[in-house]
């Protein structure tokens, strides 16, 4: 008997020591989420980062139609609401990740438990609220266990945290915003962007499959690297949704048996759309920060991680339509460049001595990264200038892609040498705002921006400020004579050093013509005569008013367009005459807004009146000469003639359009600038050198160079009739008295391309 007390007292003791035992672990446990709640074994994150999670967040360019242009970032994350996510895409994530995610509190039992016994593995099983609270405070897991055992209490305690602040619509959308899937994408939009350009909420099932099939391990299910595993991962996430009864066994098998198509859209700051209007925007941004602080006292905003949304004035459809008048003009032209430069010894240079050529060259070669590079780390000038001529494998720009090469970087340079570059740009008139804006060729391989940046002689589309001070001094109509003849300027006349005597491109004269008919023929001597009665003061002072800021020199000559002025200031004076005599400054910007939707910047229009309703009209039933009989004229009737025909695209834009074409000496300009009653837009083509340029006067004129250009933008924005561009006249003023209809030579046949003698395209000075 007393045997039988003993084994009792035993097991009773047993007992005494399993429940001590016991309640020792679970005391133990409770301190341990205690302390680690505490922060004893690391910080843990306080209310207001668990309210406002710290994540970088990239700043989105948006444009007037809604369309994302780009991004500034660190990491390229643009948030998502719930209700932009597609159902189908939630229930993935649900079967798939946490199928009892709606059921627990942040922790769930059965998970926990098999997280306990992987401990020290890249999977475990913890529900959605813990991963994002991973996501969020401490990325991925450590491989020490006892680090990764107190990372593991800390996503417990968060988790529970985020349930209590959080709906579970919330945790979701938290959690397809904080995803990295690789190839610069982290969140589902950028995701869904990059790798297959469309939005979230515009996925298809299989697609949402996919994206949810990479959570497991972005690096192993790359799409673009691994399509076969990616396809069995995704097919897995179908069979989880038919597992749970988010889709019939039909639709999975369905869907299971599409191919992934990708259409990879890489986000970049060098590559996309409107790249060189995003860097204009970067730089205005570097500068607004600095004069426009946060309100809360929290310094300046970072446009790389403060999820500010920049509403801009681009239209994406514009744009678009500009990029692609760029590329199809000048792919061609570029073809007709190169061949005529086979017979030059010393190309793409024309008029130069080897001298000047080699000045080029180590202007560049001092200019290049290379350069720099190798003068910091201590490299003489010789060693340097040599290292130029040593082949290398370089990517280089071409017009059908980039191509691997072997060729010295001496080459590359005269290489690039080649390319004729743009800027254009184009603007409602009524409001000052830019809706295209294509600053040169391809923004990773010519950074310089033509638009705002580079100042070019404008040749004649200057004449038009000339003309506009002479009917406003001299009250003068289009159609008032004078008598082209020779003409010169004496010595002393307004400063000039020597007798100044311009001639006709042509070398004939006309005789009597019309103001309206010397525009449009682009008649230099009519232009001397013209300055030579109001001044070129008084020119200086119209052109300043209409906005332009570069330099002109108060000259004589500036009659004929040898000033350097920007394709943004040109475009901008040109727009007064279209809006009835008003100067709008071009504007860029509708407003910023920052993550909490609250607007932090809205620019206040600048204008201001520069000249009479009367004298705006005028001079737009001026510039139609243009177009209508003048060095425009094709625009009425099709492409280039034979001669210097490289874009065989027939315009027939039959519409009242205002323009003018210019040129600069040795052709080493081209442009164009016309306008409709809503729409303005300015082209400028050149090589980066002016040494560089056509020879030939049919070739390098502004109506085969940029002209085209403007054509193919205008006929293509006409076709999108979502645009409302106007193809109506524009507008006459009230009680309008000054003679504008004057005789002009016979039009074109609508399905001819022979013209008049008085219709021929002249070289214009």
């Amino acid at each position: 008997m007393a045997q039988i007390n003993t084994k009792k007292e035993d097991f009773s003791s047993y007992i005494k020591k399993f429940w001590k035992l016991f309640f020792y672990c679970f005391g133990g446990v409770i301190l341990f989420f205690l302390f680690a709640s505490w922060g004893l074994f690391g910080s843990m994150p306080s209310f207001d980062e668990l309210e406002n999670p710290n994540s970088n967040v990239a700043t989105e360019i948006i444009s007037s139609d809604g369309v994302t242009l780009g991004k500034f970032y660190l990491e390229n994350r643009t948030p998502v609401k719930y209700a932009e996510l597609p159902d189908h895409l939630v229930k993935a994530l649900i079967a798939t990740e946490d199928e009892r995610f709606y059921e627990h509190s942040g922790i769930d039992t059965k998970g926990t438990l098999r997280a306990a016994l992987s401990l020290g593995s890249s999977g475990g099983a913890s529900t959605l609220t813990q991963q994002l609270a991973k996501n969020l405070f401490h990325g991925e897991g450590s491989k020490f266990l006892p680090f990764r055992i107190i990372q593991k209490a800390k996503e417990w305690i968060i988790a529970t945290k985020l349930e209590r602040q959080y709906t579970k619509q919330e945790i979701i959308a938290h959690y397809f915003n904080t995803v990295d899937y690789v190839n610069n994408a982290v969140g589902i939009r950028s995701a869904a962007k990059i790798y297959l350009n469309k939005e979230p909420k515009d996925l298809t099932v299989d697609e949402a499959a996919m994206f949810v099939g990479m959570l497991k391990n972005p690096s192993l299910y790359n799409p673009r690297r691994r399509l076969e595993k990616v396809t069995q991962r995704r097919n897995v996430v179908l069979h989880q949704m038919e597992k749970n009864g988010f889709l019939t066994k039909e639709k999975k098998e369905y869907f299971q048996k599409q191919p992934i198509v990708l259409k990879f859209t890489p986000e970049s700051h060098i590559e996309g759309t409107a790249t060189y209007f995003r860097e204009y925007l970067r730089d205005f941004l570097k500068k607004w920060v600095k004069e426009n602080p946060k309100k809360d006292g929290g310094g300046e905003y970072d446009i790389y991680r403060d999820g500010l949304k920049i509403y801009t004035t681009i239209d994406s459809r514009m744009q678009q339509y500009a990029e692609e008048a760029v590329t199809d003009h000048l792919a061609n032209l570029q073809q007709e460049f190169n061949k005529r430069q086979k017979s030059n010894p010393n190309a793409p240079f024309t008029g130069i001595t080897p001298e000047e050529t080699q000045m080029i060259i180590n202007r560049a070669m001092k200019n290049s990264e290379r350069w720099r590079i190798m003068k910091e780390k201590g490299f003489d000038e010789d060693k340097i200038v040599k290292s130029f001529k040593v082949p290398t494998k370089m990517k280089v720009f071409t017009w059908k892609g980039e191509k691997d090469t072997l060729m010295s970087p001496h080459d590359s340079i005269i290489y690039y040498k080649h390319f004729l570059q743009t800027g254009m740009m184009a603007m409602e008139p009524q409001t000052g705002y830019v809706k295209a804006w294509v600053g040169g060729i391809n923004y990773k391989h010519f950074q310089y921006d033509h638009v705002g940046q580079g100042a070019r002689q404008v040749g004649s589309t200057f004449k038009p400020f000339l003309y506009a001070t002479a009917i406003e001094q001299l009250k003068m109509s289009p159609c008032d004579s004078i008598y082209d003849s020779p003409f010169t300027m004496p010595k002393g006349r307004y400063g000039i050093d020597a007798d100044w005597s311009p001639k006709n491109s042509t070398g004939n004269y006309r005789g009597m013509v019309n103001l309206k008919s010397a525009l449009a023929n682009s008649i230099n001597t009519v232009s001397a005569k013209l300055i030579d009665k109001v001044g070129p003061e008084a020119v200086v002072d119209m052109t300043k008013k209409l906005g332009v800021t570069s330099k002109i020199p108060v000259q004589p000559s500036i009659a004929l367009g040898a000033v350097d002025i920007t394709v943004e200031e040109m475009v901008a004076a040109f727009s007064t005459f279209a809006n009835q005599g008003i100067y709008m400054k071009p504007q860029v910007i509708e407003k910023i807004v920052d993550k909490n939707g609250v607007v932090v910047y809205q620019p206040t229009p600048e204008s201001r009146d520069v000249m009479s309703k009367d004298v705006a009209y005028t001079m737009i039933k001026l510039m139609e000469g243009v177009t209508e009989y003048g060095t425009g004229s094709r625009l009425r009737w099709g492409s280039a003639p034979e001669s210097a025909r490289v874009t065989g695209v027939p315009y027939n834009l039959r519409n009242p359009i205002a323009g003018k074409t210019g040129t600069s000496q040795n052709n080493s300009d081209g442009w164009f600038i016309g306008m409709v009653p809503n729409l303005a837009a300015g082209v400028w083509v050149g090589n980066e050198d002016r040494a560089a340029h056509f020879q030939q006067t049919n070739m390098g004129q502004g109506a085969t160079m940029a002209l085209p250009i403007w054509g193919i933008f205008m006929k293509k924005c006409y076709e999108d009739k979502t645009l409302n561009v106007s193809q109506k006249p524009f507008e006459r003023p009230e009680n309008f008295s000054i003679k504008v209809d004057c005789w002009t030579p016979k039009k074109v046949e609508t399905d001819s391309t022979k013209v008049e003698e008085t219709t021929t395209d002249e070289f214009d000075f």
